[in-house]
């Protein structure tokens, strides 16, 4: 039998392999944002106290303390995801990619730090 000749080289993919997971990770998250706009909205329109005090009652309730901790959560896992892309995407040095990565990561950090000691001080 004649042997098969093989055309050209075999591809060789590389790269970090998030897409699907990351695909997932923006779905989800950004339907937990969905719900909890959506669970914001009836609140608010429901309401006739559109003082600082009705406002600051809506997030006295515990759930909506966890509903909001765990939506601003999802936006910032969801933000890390988008901006991790972005610097993988176009930064090509390495060493600045890092650096980048490591301060978007410090900053998500203390956003989500600010929010809990907000959250929990109304």
């Amino acid at each position: 039998m004649a042997q098969i000749e093989k055309i050209g080289s075999k591809r060789v993919v590389v790269g970090a392999h998030y897409g699907l997971r990351d695909w997932l990770a923006q779905r989800a998250t950004a339907a937990i944002m969905a719900i909890y706009t959506i669970i914001l909205l009836g609140w608010f329109f429901a309401a006739h106290d559109f003082s600082y005090e009705g406002w600051a009652s809506i997030f006295s309730v515990q759930w909506m303390k966890l509903a909001t901790f765990v939506t601003m959560l999802a936006v910032f896992y969801h933000a890390w995801v988008g901006i991790r892309d972005i610097w993988m995407d176009y930064i090509k040095p390495v060493g600045l990619r890092l650096v980048l990565q490591v301060l978007t990561i410090v900053w998500l950090l203390g956003c989500a730090g600010y929010a809990a000691q907000i959250l929990w001080r109304v």
